[in-house]
């Protein structure tokens, strides 16, 4: 039986890069936040392959175009080939929430399309968000729901954090995506065997 592959689906703006409330509109717009990018490539070489699955309603508000879409996309995959790192693919929705499709989440649609993509059974699959409405799209699709605290969820506080996380049932919090990959790098560690010692999550 071959290896299942190991996937993981990131949310964009508020993980990879700094969110902005006007949408990243431009190349010299995007601003990784710090560590994010060095660890899509501490997965990617312990052997993680990464996508992302993103709302650009922007698109659908005619805030931004497809070749600006296309120019930020190619801004993040430079940046991270500079530091040894990859994303396989760019999911997005470019609907408003009035056009009631099924792929804007915190509907499944984009990460079922990405487990048909990938023949992949979604519980397999980590997804990281800093939203809610993504954590809802994660658990709606059967994915590991993971919470970082960059982006939109760094404006909550404890209690407000732990009040999202109780809403999908399984939900991990970490700090940031660095410490996201620390984890489970950690998970697939000889270390983190049955019998071993739980590692402590970071909150």
């Amino acid at each position: 039986m071959p290896p299942v592959l190991k996937l993981i689906i990131l949310g964009r703006d508020g993980i990879l890069n700094d969110f902005r409330d006007d949408h990243v509109k431009a190349p010299e717009e995007w601003f990784a936040i710090p560590g994010a990018l060095e660890a899509v490539s501490r997965l990617n070489h312990a052997g993680w392959h990464a996508v992302v699955a993103t709302n650009q309603s922007g698109i659908g508000r005619g805030m931004i175009d497809m070749a600006s879409v296309n120019a930020v996309h190619a801004q993040m995959l430079k940046r991270l080939m500079a530091v040894g790192g990859r994303i396989d693919a760019v999911f997005f929705c470019p609907h408003t929430p009035e056009d009631q499709c099924d792929c804007r989440k915190p509907l499944p649609g984009l990460m079922r399309d990405i487990g048909k993509r990938y023949g992949i059974d979604l519980k397999h699959v980590p997804m990281v968000a800093d939203t809610l409405r993504d954590l809802q799209a994660a658990f709606a699709a059967g994915c590991e729901p993971h919470l970082v605290r960059s982006g939109r969820a760094a404006l909550l506080d404890e209690a407000q954090l732990q009040d999202v996380a109780a809403q999908v049932p399984g939900t991990r919090v970490h700090a940031d995506l660095a410490a996201f990959a620390e984890h489970l790098l950690a998970r697939a560690s000889p270390a983190a065997a049955p019998g071993a010692p739980a590692a402590r999550l970071p909150r």
